[in-house]
């Protein structure tokens, strides 16, 4: 009888998906936390830019100040782990270096000057990685809830209290466009 109660048990426990729910869940947060160290990297980039630029076109000081916050909100997003507030500081910051880029094409000596050029390549693989990261974290949040969703493991994800996770998506207006950077007119 103790045999049988024990498989029976085990076959219980095997079969409820405990495990993969906890497995999924970790992926989750791998990706949520790629998307971070990317934000982050993007952020430790921009100062070098502004300073670039700012040697050449120091009577811009409003666009360095308004990129400045933007980075600041960014890094205060990304110690939130909020989604939402990451999607919509990350707008922020594209928006203010869409400005910071605007000013480097007056200049044509800064567009030519090689620290310029290795940021911008550097911030246009930036925000590949953003891309990839978010892409990768979605995937794995889709993969997550339809799983706790299915039977038996919605049973499990009950009593566990596992939720669905928030998808990384974009909340401002015209968020969803690529900003436009020209070095030439």
């Amino acid at each position: 009888m103790r045999i049988i109660l024990a498989l029976a048990t085990t076959l219980a426990l095997t079969s409820c998906g405990y495990n993969r729910i906890q497995t999924l869940d970790e992926q989750v947060n791998a990706f949520k936390s790629q998307i971070q160290v990317q934000l982050q990297r993007r952020a430790d980039l921009v100062p070098n830019l502004v300073e670039t630029v700012k040697g050449y076109a120091q009577h811009e000081e409003a666009i360095f100040t308004s990129v400045a916050e933007a980075r600041a909100k960014l890094g205060g997003a990304i110690q939130s782990g909020s989604l939402g507030q990451m999607a919509e500081a990350n707008q922020g910051l594209t928006s203010a270096l869409g400005r910071l880029i605007a000013v480097a094409e007056n200049y044509p000596q800064l567009k030519a000057n090689e620290n310029f050029r290795m940021l911008q390549d550097q911030l246009e693989g930036t925000e590949n990685r953003i891309a990839t990261a978010r892409q990768d974290y979605n995937n794995a949040v889709r993969t997550y809830n339809a799983y706790i969703r299915q039977f038996p493991q919605v049973l499990t994800a009950k009593m566990i209290s596992a939720k669905e996770r928030e998808y990384f998506e974009l909340t401002t207006p015209g968020a969803a466009e690529a900003p436009k950077v020209q070095f030439n007119r």
